[in-house]
């Protein structure tokens, strides 16, 4: 039995979600459809085995959904219950609602979420807009920040 490599060996950080914690830090997306799903979906679902697979999918399928017009497009089709194999209605509303909230607001790109969440005044505005949808919860507006590539301070 050779332990010169154990740390080589150890398992990832886990957070509360069994997800890696190495990866949450650095998980984001250049496509606002993915940013949109993935913050939908998220919440008590396992991010590897249910969130994750869907928003490649989503990717996958609707590459040209990376804008909020592209994504608005595709919504208007009715099809994103079968592209990313999600068929409750709740959460079909919410990714609508966060989409009309980004189309109000002029996010177009995630450059321009990126942007509006980084500008103290514009950020308050959509953040505000937002929290209107349900289910959005101040961890929610935070996790969009994440997903549109805005780094969090980590816990010292």
């Amino acid at each position: 039995m050779n332990i010169d490599n154990d740390a080589a060996n150890t398992p990832a950080p886990m957070d509360s979600h069994g997800t890696e914690a190495s990866t949450e830090v650095s998980r984001s997306w250049d496509h606002i459809g993915a940013i949109i799903v993935d913050a939908t979906l998220q919440r008590r679902q396992n991010y590897n085995e249910t969130v994750k697979p869907r928003v490649v999918a989503l990717v996958e399928a609707w590459p040209d959904a990376a804008t909020t017009s592209g994504f608005r497009r595709h919504l208007d089709t009715g099809q994103l219950s079968e592209v990313i194999s999600w068929p409750s209605p709740g959460r079909l509303a919410q990714i609508e609602d966060i989409t009309e909230v980004f189309e109000r607001e002029g996010i177009e790109t995630v450059v321009e979420l990126r942007g509006a969440l980084g500008d103290h005044a514009k950020g308050a505005a959509l953040r505000e807009a937002l929290a209107l949808v349900r289910h959005v919860s101040p961890k929610t507006l935070d996790y969009i920040g994440v997903l549109s590539g805005i780094s969090t301070p980590q816990p010292g």
